[in-house]
């Protein structure tokens, strides 16, 4: 059983602040499951807006980062395919369901399975909790994409 810190993070995605939401993986088992960590601050930029009153982690960023540690997963599993013209890119979402508001001072622990792989294409399935209480649960497809090369970046 295996953890990750913040730089094995950044060393398999392309996400960086203020689009990073994990900060750890607890466990990580390759082709199996991973086990991460994003701790919810009331410094996130995304609270400004969501709500200045109220501050919820909007359901599409509990996603995201449900998503960050499944493309960590994919990237830990298959080092060798995730490489500076490979990515792990999300390609779907399904069966999602929101059962409790994650707010500031939260600890998001994203549980996630791998339920089926087909070539360069990932199912899982999981949850993230607070303590201990479901705050989201969802499958993800993520596929191991190709990167626009430099010359259709500049584009």
């Amino acid at each position: 059983m295996m953890s990750l810190g913040p730089e094995d993070i950044l060393a398999l995605l392309p996400h960086r602040y203020p689009f990073i939401l994990v900060d750890r993986i607890r466990e990580i088992q390759p082709d199996q499951y991973a086990i991460g960590v994003k701790n919810v601050s009331l410094n996130e930029p995304f609270f400004q807006g969501h709500f200045p009153h109220y501050r919820v982690m909007p359901g599409v960023l509990i996603v995201e980062a449900m998503a960050q540690v499944a493309g960590v997963l994919v990237g830990y599993s298959k080092p060798q395919a995730v490489t500076s013209t490979r990515l792990p890119l999300l390609a779907g979402v399904d069966h999602c369901r929101f059962r409790r508001q994650v707010v500031p001072g939260d600890q998001l622990v994203i549980r996630l399975e791998v339920v089926r792989r087909h070539g360069s294409l990932w199912r899982v399935a999981g949850q993230a909790c607070v303590d201990g209480e479901l705050a989201a649960q969802a499958q993800l497809l993520v596929f191991l994409g190709d990167k626009p090369n430099a010359e259709e970046e500049a584009q």
